[in-house]
């Protein structure tokens, strides 16, 4: 499956400034595969050091002399290492925190040796640990699961792909029958989500069962990490968090209250169960804005949040919801729905690198995203079906007159009365730029 991170460490291959990468992501997004086949297709050779459970291999790093661990690595895994030819994966290095600390060195001393990091878990590592981050000695990179976008590429819709772009940058109406093979798309990808391996499974075996028994194989791993990796304490309040997830964005009002986690919770109980699964990219929080104003991160409220987990096939999991269900709109699942929407926006503008907030107007009226788009600020307003009145939306064009508002919906691309309209199956397309 392509996916687009590629480019960029290609780019970061042939940089003149290329430093030791740090690739981050949660667990199951692809990283180990994805780097792995960068090394085959663009290096010479490829000396793969999979950290976590290896003393062996940590101690290569006992002393931070490049030449001696390259020594030592080349000894341990049998392979000659060249430099500018061959790619070292230190993978899971957030286990050894020496090998992290090596990449400042390597980064200063030795940087024709091409390193690339991988951590699943590092940012709860170094936030929590308190291990040596070598800060401004590294290139850094974050992977998340498939996008709609690399979805269809990996159906080989590059042709749709095409025509939704040209529709997107163009404002004009894509054709009935492309509009809705793409919203037939849209709707499987709600439910198949983009993690690579459930993808795969769902391109090779036309199988939603098995699309969905590796969904919960995930689920449970990440719930396994979250034992694994947390003090006994904060184990079982992590899982609880988790887990209340859907029921937050089943809500209309989908800010986060920890009352719907427990009767009697209270922030303080609960604020480091939710640091750990932001720590560990599989969920995010986004914060209420106070004031439409520059900078848009000084006028957040930071107790007013709404959490998204990092793949809405996950989500629909936890749900335990059917692809009829989905795909026929149940009644029943109105407002489930509508949280469902908003993390698949959420997820696809995520990995465009926006910086997301919400808008709360004071009859509890809510613009769902509002983000800076060049020199601009955008709200954004995501509706999961074709109905598309938006009493919130309008309150904030009356209230700040921005230039544009961008509204996502089943309807089909257009541009009126300053209201840029997005397919739900063309937010990928809407970036920063």
């Amino acid at each position: 499956m392509k996916r687009k991170i590629y480019q960029k460490l290609l780019e970061w291959k042939n940089s003149s400034q290329r430093k030791p990468l740090v690739l981050m992501g949660a667990r199951q997004v692809g990283k180990t595969y994805l780097v792995n086949l960068f090394g085959k297709n663009e290096y010479q050779s490829i000396v793969y050091c999979l950290l976590e459970g290896n003393e062996i291999l940590q101690n290569c790093f006992d002393i931070l002399n490049t030449n001696i661990i390259i020594d030592k690595i080349s000894t341990v895994t049998k392979k000659k290492i060249i430099k500018n030819e061959t790619l070292i994966i230190l993978d899971e290095i957030q286990s050894c925190p020496k090998a992290l600390t090596s990449l400042k060195i390597f980064c200063e001393q030795n940087n024709d040796y091409h390193i690339i990091a991988l951590g699943s878990l590092l940012g709860l590592a170094t936030h929590r640990d308190n291990y040596s981050y070598p800060v401004g000695k590294v290139d850094m990179m974050e992977m998340f699961p498939l996008d709609f976008e690399e979805f269809l590429m990996a159906n080989n819709e590059n042709d749709l792909l095409n025509k939704i772009q040209n529709s997107y940058y163009e404002n004009i109406s894509l054709d009935t029958t492309y509009h809705n093979i793409a919203l037939d798309y849209y709707k499987k990808y709600l439910f198949v989500g983009g993690m690579p391996e459930v993808v795969k499974i769902y391109i090779d075996e036309n199988n939603l069962e098995l699309v969905n028994i590796k969904q919960q194989e995930i689920i449970k791993q990440y719930l396994s990490d979250m034992n694994k990796y947390n003090s006994e304490a904060e184990k079982g309040k992590t899982q609880l968090v988790y887990n209340n997830i859907s029921r937050q964005l089943a809500k209309q009002n989908k800010k986060f209250k920890y009352s719907l986690i427990k009767s009697s919770a209270r922030a303080r109980d609960y604020e480091e169960a939710i640091e750990w699964i932001e720590l560990a990219g599989i969920a995010n929080k986004i914060y209420k804005l106070e004031q439409i104003k520059l900078p848009l991160n000084a006028y957040t409220s930071l107790s007013d949040f709404k959490v998204y987990m990092n793949d809405v096939g996950l989500l629909t999991a936890i749900g335990n919801l059917s692809f009829e269900d989905i795909y026929n709109e149940n009644e029943l699942l109105y407002d489930y729905l509508g949280g469902l929407t908003e993390n698949y926006v959420y997820n696809q503008l995520k990995q465009n690198h926006m910086e997301l907030y919400y808008w709360v107007n004071g009859d509890y009226t809510e613009v769902d995203f509002v983000t800076r788009i060049s020199q601009d600020i955008v709200p954004i307003e995501a509706k999961s079906g074709i109905h598309t009145n938006s009493k919130s939306l309008n309150k904030y064009i009356e209230a700040f007159n921005p230039n544009y508002a961008i509204r996502i919906s089943e309807k089909n691309f257009g541009f009126e009365n300053n209201i840029k309209s997005v397919p739900l199956y063309a937010v990928f397309c809407i970036n920063n730029k």
